[in-house]
């Protein structure tokens, strides 16, 4: 008899899952749950205005996801619960929450609902940039603070403790009354099986935590703000647990949410990107996958820690058992092409779009394909919502180069398509110039699968081939991987993640190669690119930086 796992990714807009046959991979069914809340990045529930650069959740959306998609998956699929063996979780990342110590979220309590900052910090959150300097600044005057090398020389604003102390500084009560600080991943495991878990993956690249060394030492975190001194052991004090592993089985009450089996297995959550490998039948060193979404994440496994300037981290055991997981990043791709085509592409467009009876994406996607390489006379910086690898500075902004009153849409559509492989390319040979060989390329995600022409243009910028993820959802069918690994061979189930992704992990068909003559006009456009990623990212990066000081002057006063 067949059986079967469930896998349910949360994003930064909706939670969706997956039920799986663990025995083909075949996906039978989906179900996705747009977030009520959204993301509060203007106001919370009650219409309390929030600051700039702030992004905040509602922790209720994710148990609307649980109440509603495994139901739904279920269902659909025709399948006795009986049947599903394991459940797996994945979740953006850095996204915290501050709970009390039976778990409830301190935005859950009524005398906490019109604070904002009870409530879920999304992975976004950039609010807290000016605590993540002074971090950086003090890790670096600081001797015998060798962890920071790890992260590419600087701690990012998106990540815990950052966030952390901004709470501790801007709402000291809250801080206080909170018992936990815990990443998304790891509360939503915990509301399925009643066990309180950390995994390794957020606790390595988003909380400094390392296998060997663990977070930094109390003197570090006392020379931030006194009253850090004991952040670890008063709020971060719980084991760190290696993926793969089972974080506990469904309770009665998850049961009763959820429609599953008490005593189906639950995974150790894992983060969204890091958690695609098995997805895509990756299985070693050398094989870079990069997430295309909202933003974009890249990562790879070596078999070696090797100190890579600019990245996001390197964690033994961080993305898969047995390698050093290596992350790096774009924090705007999807969203760049939002804010354009919300913003700047005219009525006629859409028009035009509609005649055709297509999309907008696709009629500018359209549009741009017939445009040569180098054709439009555009280079554009990657930066609309900052820079994260590998200058690691949100107070980075947009740019675009070359731009004329004859300057059309699709021109500027392809500029910014061409932008998000710069910036890729950037970060590919930062790692091959520090000891990390990146010798094959794989992208997964919507647009991967969709934007046939932003591959293409991957291929020729990287000169590389660029092999497609085959599920739409592979973050989700990677969890359910997960989830069939912590059921084990004993229930049907996997003991090794690899052999778990070699049966159920899928390749697109398609293989987008090099075109040769592109290649060489990227080659060039790319010089170009990257005189002005240290023009405006090193040398006169104060520019972008006093453009957003002065707009938020005139936007306070």
């Amino acid at each position: 008899m067949s059986k079967y796992t469930i896998g349910i990714d949360f994003g930064t807009l909706s939670g969706r899952a997956i039920l799986v046959d663990v025995n083909t991979g075949e996906e039978l069914a989906i179900s996705t749950l747009e977030y009520k809340h959204a993301v509060m990045d203007n106001s919370l529930p009650s219409g309390k205005k929030l600051p700039r650069d702030w992004a905040l959740q509602h922790p209720k959306d994710y148990l609307d996801v649980l109440s509603t998609t495994i139901p739904n998956v279920i269902g659909e699929a025709g399948v006795s619960p009986d049947d599903i063996i394991g459940i797996g979780i994945d979740f953006t990342a850095c996204t915290i929450i501050p709970i009390k110590s039976d778990g409830t979220p301190l935005c859950f309590l009524n005398e906490y609902k019109d604070e904002p900052h009870a409530y879920v910090k999304l992975w976004k959150h950039h609010a807290a940039q000016d605590k993540a300097d002074q971090l950086n600044e003090i890790a670096l005057k600081m001797d015998q603070q060798k962890w920071l090398d790890r992260y590419g020389g600087k701690i990012s604003s998106e990540w815990l403790f950052p966030k952390v102390w901004q709470i501790l500084d801007e709402a000291p009560h809250i801080y206080e009354e909170t018992d936990y600080f815990i990443e998304a991943a790891d509360w939503v495991v915990w509301q399925l099986t009643g066990n309180h878990t950390r995994n390794a993956c957020t606790a390595g690249y988003k909380a400094i935590w390392h296998k060997q060394d663990g977070y930094p030492d109390p003197e570090f975190f006392k020379e931030l703000d006194p009253r850090l001194e004991n952040v670890v052991e008063e709020k971060l004090n719980m084991p760190i647990t290696p993926l793969g592993e089972k974080a506990g089985e469904i309770t009665e009450r998850a049961a009763d949410m959820t429609g599953l089996t008490v005593g189906t297995a639950v995974a150790i959550g894992h983060a969204d990107a890091h958690v695609c490998f098995p997805a895509l039948k990756i299985d070693g060193p050398g094989k870079m996958l990069n997430i295309i979404g909202t933003s974009s994440c890249h990562l790879i496994l070596s078999e070696e820690e090797q100190l890579v300037p600019g990245i996001c981290g390197v964690v033994e055991d961080g993305i898969c058992p047995g390698f050093y997981g290596y992350e790096a990043g774009q924090n705007c791709v999807g969203d760049t092409f939002g804010w354009f085509v919300d913003n700047c592409v005219s009525a006629e467009y859409y028009k035009l779009a509609h005649h055709e009876e297509i999309g907008i994406y696709e009629y500018l996607t359209r549009k741009a394909q017939q445009l040569h390489a180098g054709e439009n006379g555009l280079v554009a910086l990657d930066w609309w919502n900052g820079n994260r690898s590998t200058l690691v500075d949100v107070d980075l902004t947009g740019l675009i180069v070359g731009m004329t009153l004859q300057t059309k849409p699709e021109e500027i559509y392809r500029a910014l398509l061409e932008s998000a492989a710069y910036g890729t390319r950037k970060i590919v040979e930062t790692f091959r110039d520090n000891g990390v060989p990146v010798n094959e390329f794989f992208a997964a995600g919507g647009i991967a699968r969709k934007n046939s022409l932003m591959m293409q243009i991957y291929a020729d910028v990287l000169d590389m081939p660029v092999k497609i993820g085959g599920s739409s959802q592979a973050p989700a069918l990677a969890s359910a991987i997960f989830g069939a690994v912590a059921a084990g061979s004993d229930r049907g189930g996997y003991d090794d993640v690899f052999e778990a992704g070699k049966v159920m992990g899928k390749l697109d068909d398609k293989v987008y190669y090099p075109i040769p003559e592109n290649k060489e006009i990227y080659d060039r456009l790319y010089s170009e690119y990257s005189a002005l990623y240290d023009h405006f990212g090193k040398y006169t990066r104060d520019t972008m930086k006093r453009l957003k000081t002065i707009r938020k002057e005139q936007t306070t006063s």
